[in-house]
């Protein structure tokens, strides 16, 4: 969306542009009884028309392909929110997430007080082949100094990523070592993860966390499912939260392994694309144990697709909050430069008929700020608040009643947390002081603390440390200063929140889940239910 504002800005401009045009070839048209001296090109369309116009007779030179860069976005804008215009330069970037992996040195970073600190190296990956560990500083890159020079982090993505089998040399800093290190690094292909962590939350519920629906998500839910069924699942929790959708073909292929063959999982129709039903083609790896999907305001698209088809076929319970709400189906056409014009084809259908797109029939800005206005409506404090027409009722499998017209609809509500919030945690948090704190406290003591090689042993290190003690003195140092009372209230919040960042900093993903669980009231009500059930 920040690409189409972008493009838009140059809207009026080229508006003016072309309603002068035209009102210069009005001044010039003869009248219908003399000869007209105008060349028209009656199989071309009026932007086609405008164009020629422009490159054969405007007063100076033009840049054509400019004026078609901030006309096409311009185009689409009154079409709906997810057709959009990808320039040349920016579709490799764009696509990259979903494909699965992408050329780079394998590590991850952050850079903190304008320093570029190495979090994570890829297991096997380049970086990691020739030495380079956690918590190194990178100070140079390729003979440019990069530390403390106030460099924008996606410039840093740029110097470090680059074609396959070329080499960037770094200068790093480690700690206990007075030289710079200097590695040079091959590049090589980097895989991207889909599935940010499978774990057992207990002996015999497992849980998979899908961040997106990319071409290796298949994959890699089948290898997680498979490492949970050797430890002993049997029910399973899959979060689609937060997940924002991906390819169509990817969420079949996961709704697929929980229905029986035959079963619908979705259909799409459009204005010249015929109704194309999809059903499961397989009995997958899941067909008959207890199921449950989570979903909230941001599972979106893809995520839908499989919330939608495990409801409407009464195979599991959706537990959590009304889903985003897009119902449209996307169909890329690489342009001539090899730009792509990701248009809206169809509309999907989940197997009971309904169709859960939103509106956006207001525009863009208020398609987006639909979410804030669930919020301030109070609709993620209480299921209440939400009201379907009667118009929009549908019926299950068996017979249960779920609702079209924008999102998915929980069969369990799960309200927004707020215990624990106060003033001083508000603070703190918009401050962004308990990241920062746990990715100092890490960078301290990250020998100690990567002698623990799984979220519970190192959870149960940080619980006998005073985290909570040394983060309030941090937090003064940045100007916040304690609050006993709002320091009571936000207590367990806090830890919990260190704890997990202070995870994730160590053993990734594998350290963040399985600590931040404490206070994730959705997991937890989940669980319940599969517990009782």
């Amino acid at each position: 969306m920040a690409e189409k504002r972008q493009h838009n800005r140059y809207l009026p401009f080229l508006l003016s542009l072309v309603l002068t045009i035209g009102l210069v070839i009005g001044i010039f048209l003869p009248s219908p009884k003399k000869p007209s001296g105008v060349v028209i090109y009656p199989h071309q369309s009026k932007v086609d028309q405008v164009l020629t116009f422009i490159r054969q007779d405007y007063v100076d030179s033009v840049d054509i392909d400019h004026l078609e860069e901030t006309a096409i976005p311009a185009m689409l804008k009154d079409l709906d929110p997810h057709s959009v215009y990808i320039p040349a330069d920016e579709v490799a970037q764009v696509n990259e997430p979903l494909r699965g992996n992408f050329d780079g040195i394998g590590i991850s970073f952050n850079m903190p007080d304008d320093t570029i600190i190495v979090m994570s190296v890829i297991h096997g990956g380049p970086s990691e082949k020739v030495g380079i560990k956690a918590g190194d500083r990178i100070v140079t890159i390729n003979d440019s100094l990069v530390a403390g020079q106030h460099i924008d982090q996606n410039d840093i993505v740029k110097m470090l990523r680059g074609p396959r089998g070329t080499k960037v040399t770094v200068g790093i800093k480690r700690k206990g070592v007075d030289k710079l290190l200097t590695f040079e690094i091959t590049r090589g292909k980097i895989p991207l993860k889909s599935v940010d962590i499978a774990y057992m939350v207990t002996d015999s519920i497992g849980y998979i966390k899908i961040s997106k629906f990319a071409r290796t998500t298949h994959e890699e839910f089948i290898k997680n499912f498979n490492q949970l069924k050797d430890q002993g699942l049997k029910k399973l929790i899959v979060d689609l939260r937060g997940n924002g959708g991906g390819y169509l073909d990817a969420a079949i292929h996961i709704a697929d392994q929980f229905l029986p063959k035959g079963k619908l999982i979705v259909y799409t129709m459009g204005r010249n694309q015929r109704k194309q039903m999809v059903y499961a083609k397989n009995d997958g790896v899941f067909t008959t144990g207890e199921l449950v999907i989570l979903i909230d305001e941001w599972s979106a698209s893809a995520s839908e697709i499989v919330a939608g088809a495990i409801q409407d076929n009464d195979r599991g319970t959706i537990i959590g909050r009304r889903s985003f709400g897009k119902g449209l189906v996307q169909e890329p056409f690489i342009l001539r430069d090899g730009s792509v014009l990701r248009l809206t084809v169809a509309r999907y259908y989940t197997p009971s008929g309904r169709c859960i797109q939103k509106p956006y029939n207001k525009g863009i800005e208020e398609y987006y700020n639909d979410i804030n206005e669930r919020f301030m409506k109070g609709e993620f404090e209480s299921a209440d608040s939400i009201h379907f027409p009667d118009s929009l009722k549908y019926k299950t499998v068996g017979g249960r009643t779920v609702y079209g017209g924008g999102g998915i609809m929980p069969d369990i509500f799960v309200p927004l947390d707020t215990t624990g919030m106060s003033p001083y945690f508000m603070k703190v948090r918009n401050l962004g002081l308990i990241y920062r704190f746990a990715l100092a406290y890490s960078d301290e003591h990250r020998e100690k603390l990567e002698s623990y090689q799984n979220a519970k042993a190192l959870e149960n290190y940080l619980d006998k440390q005073d985290l909570l003690g040394a983060f309030i003195r941090y937090a003064k140092t940045k100007g916040v200063r304690p609050d006993k009372k709002d320091i009571s209230v936000s207590k367990h919040l806090l830890i919990t929140q260190i704890k997990a960042y202070i995870g994730r900093d160590i053993l990734d993903d594998a350290g963040f889940y399985p600590i931040i669980r404490e206070i994730d009231t959705t997991l937890q009500r989940a669980v319940s239910y599969l517990q009782s059930h």
